[in-house]
């Protein structure tokens, strides 16, 4: 009974760990959405205004190379309140530029104070977010080399306690992030985001020790 109770304890030792696994990726969606604005004393006047946006923000897209497709418009907003008395109206409207063309993307980002030497006055929050899309698509490998590296851990410790790294016991799948590559990558005005990424994953195993 006694060697029987040793067998059990011997075959239930294990070692719990966790293995890291990062990629850096390039985003392969850019979305950018502008916001813009005009305010006059009368509805049509200010109408008129933001369709003179309108028409400047598809003509800088489309000298960039970006077809007439990738433009949307995503939203309008009509306000009125009274100014001395007088009546005031806002018209304030959002286009969102789709696209996968990563580097044209950057490209109209650097070159956005055209817009506003164009006379268009951007307002706060339209910058450009970049997405990777693809993530299914390395999943398994970056699982893989994750598993991997838990693996080399339990194997230092083992040697360390003079064992042996057995089979997988127990493991679970972190969550996978997405982050900026280069922490210090925005804080450009107008820019929201990086296209470069690094996706992390962390998983944690529990290996039997022998």
């Amino acid at each position: 009974l006694g060697d029987g109770l040793k067998r059990a304890q011997h075959a239930n030792r294990s070692v719990t760990v966790r293995g890291l696994a990062e990629r850096d990726v390039t985003a392969d969606l850019a979305t950018w959405t502008i916001s813009y604005s005009s305010t006059a004393g009368d509805l049509a006047t200010a109408q008129s205004s933001v369709d003179r946006d309108t028409a400047e923000i598809r003509a800088f897209f489309s000298k960039l190379g970006f077809p007439a497709s990738a433009l949307h418009p995503t939203g309008v907003n009509v306000s009125q309140f009274k100014d001395n008395g007088l009546p005031s109206f806002t018209v304030r409207q959002r286009m969102t530029l789709r696209t996968n063309d990563i580097k044209r993307a950057e490209d109209a980002v650097r070159r956005q104070f055209d817009l506003v030497r164009g006379g268009v006055i951007l307002e706060e929050g339209s910058g450009m977010a970049y997405t990777f899309t693809k993530l299914n698509d390395i999943k398994p490998q970056m699982v893989a080399e994750a598993t991997k590296d838990a693996r080399a851990a339990a194997e230092q410790f083992a040697h360390d306690s003079g064992s042996e790294v057995g089979s997988i016991k127990n493991a679970t799948q972190g969550y996978f992030s997405i982050d900026a590559r280069d922490s210090d990558s925005g804080g450009t005005w107008g820019v929201s985001d990086t296209p470069y990424k690094k996706v992390r994953v962390v998983t944690t195993v529990d290996f039997y020790l022998k």
